[in-house]
Order: C-alpha cells, then structure tokens, then sequence
C-alpha cells in the first residue's frame, strides 16, 4: 500500500513537471561600458596642445607635396612671377602632355613596375628564408652569420668594388643588376629575424607534431601570423626599388632600359637648357612646369599603394624592432 501510494505520488509530481510550462530563457546581460574618466584641465589642455603641434607637423609635410603638385597644373608665367604656390589661377595641362606625349615615359614606367615588382618578391622570400632560418638558436654557425649580415651595416664595399664584382657577373645593361646587389637589406632582415623571434615555439612544435615539415611549418603557420612584417618590409623594398637611380646609372648605358627615375632626370636636364642625350627624351618641355609634373609623377604610385599597406606598417616596424 505504501508502495503503490508512493508510485502514484511520483507519477503525479512528473505529470506536473512534463505540464507545467518551461521557464522563460534567461537573456545574457550585456556588460555595462565602463564610464570614461573626466580628462583634468591639465590633461585637456596637453590633448589641445598635442594636437595642435602634431597637426603643424603634418601640414609641414603636407605643403610641399601640395605646391608640388600645384606648380605642375600652373602656366610658365605664374611659375615665373610667383615664388610660393597652393592654388594655381589658372590650370594648364601643358606638362603633363610633353610628359605623355612619347612612349618613352611608358616604357620606362614599365620597367621600373618590373624591377619594383620582381625585386620586391625576390627581396621578401630571401629575407624571409634568411630571417627564419637565422632565428632559430640551434642553427650551427648562427652568431657568425648575424655577425656578418650586421657588419655590412656599418662597413660596404664601395662602389667601384661592386661595380667591378656586377661587370664580372655580367650584368651590366641588365635589369638583374638592379636588383640582386640589393637583394637583401641588413636592417630588413634585423626587423624580420626579431619578428619571427616572437612566434611562440608552442607553434611551432605542434606543427611538427602534426607532422609538419620546417619549410611546412614556416609556410603554414610562420608566415600567416607575419603579416604585419611582410607587408612593412616589403613596403621599404617597393621604395627602395622604385626610387632606384645611381645603380641604374652606373649599371645601365641602354636608354631603353632605363627605369623612370633617370628617365625623368634626362627629361629635367633637357627642359633646364643643360646639354644631355635629348634623343632619349623625345620632348622638349617648359622648364618649372614639368621639374613638378615629373616629382609628381615619380611620386603617385607609391603614394597610391601606402594606404593599403599603412594599416600594418607601425605593427610591423615596431613589433620587429623592439625584441633582440
């Protein structure tokens, strides 16, 4: 009887939990933002003036570009009578189309994207191998090899040397002298080697554990996590190649292969009146004018390609130069 009663009692109490509704979701609470704290008078008054300082600076970078660029769109005439210019009265285009006006300047865009392009892949898979392999402190010899890439940042061999070792190799009037003496830059591979000093080593041996080989572990999860560096390195060797002019003058004597940097200096003599090879130049332009619409020229393309790279140059720079 005692049993049957206790039975009855249990089924009851699970009907009364299988029927009873179920209880309302509980909504997870968002955390409260913590208030900011109000700046003293003395901290806004250092904000006001940070600022105030910071943005004199940026416009005393800024102003030159912007006469620069200004002074390219202005006439011969306003260029004479004006010593200072923002704001060009009136617009012409007329350096710009002695600029444009010959395949020449093409030809020479082409090769200097080339060399900016090639060199910078080259660089960057070099100096990446390089830096990894030398931040390993197991690599026998490491000491030795680190010693000898940072001496050649105080002590080179100077340019007839090089000049010699380059004509030897027979590179002389080839696009490869542009780029392999500057393959690697000592202080890139320093930022890059401390870079992959901080990858944790955990990483890195779950990787082999995972049966990783070295190059699969520094492809697949060395070089994902080294974004940041990659991309500031490689945007001081896209500079550094782009802007390249006494190696190409030294280097290179075929006026079709010259990059656009010494194209726009013959393309600046020609237009000062000064004697130079005028038949690589095609054109006979005004002089002030096209001295700013060649600056503008050689600087556009690196100015259009920063803002996508900016986002990872302070991480990239810092981060690899602070440890070591």
């Amino acid at each position: 009887m005692t049993t049957t009663s206790s039975s009855l009692a249990t089924d009851d109490a699970a009907k009364a939990v299988l029927g009873s509704p179920p209880p309302p979701p509980v909504r997870p609470t968002k955390p409260k933002k913590p208030t900011a704290r109000r700046l003293t008078p003395g901290e806004q008054g250092f904000r006001v003036v940070n600022v105030i300082i910071l943005s004199g600076f940026s416009l005393i970078c800024l102003i030159p570009f912007v006469h620069v660029f200004a002074s390219s769109f202005a006439t011969p005439g306003e260029l004479a009578t004006s010593n200072f210019l923002l704001v060009p009265r009136e617009v012409t285009l007329d350096a710009y189309r002695y600029i444009l006006s010959t395949p020449t300047i093409f030809r020479a865009m082409g090769v200097s994207t080339i060399v900016t392009v090639g060199g910078t892949l080259l660089s960057l898979v070099v100096t990446a191998l390089m830096a990894y392999a030398l931040a390993k402190p197991y690599l026998m010899g490491r000491r030795v090899i680190n010693f000898m890439v940072i001496f050649t940042m105080l002590f080179s061999g100077g340019m007839i040397p090089t000049f010699i070792v380059v004509s030897k190799l027979g590179l002389l009037d080839s696009l490869w002298a542009l780029v392999l003496p500057v393959t690697v830059n000592a202080f890139n591979f320093v930022i890059m080697r401390n870079f992959f000093q901080g990858i944790p080593d955990s990483l890195e041996e779950a990787a082999r554990i995972d049966g990783c080989s070295e190059f699969g572990v520094f492809v697949r999860i060395v070089l994902p996590l080294s974004v940041a560096s990659i991309a500031t390195i490689g945007l001081f060797y896209g500079v550094t190649y782009w802007n390249t002019y006494m190696h190409a003058v030294l280097y290179i004597n075929d006026s079709s292969k010259w990059p656009i940097q010494v194209l726009l200096r013959q393309i600046v003599i020609v237009a000062s009146g000064v004697n130079a090879d005028a038949s690589a130049v095609d054109v006979v332009p005004p002089a002030q004018s096209v001295k700013m619409a060649v600056i503008t020229v050689a600087t556009l393309p690196m100015l259009m390609v920063y803002p996508f790279i900016q986002r990872f140059f302070v991480k990239g720079a810092l981060i690899g130069s602070v440890k070591g």
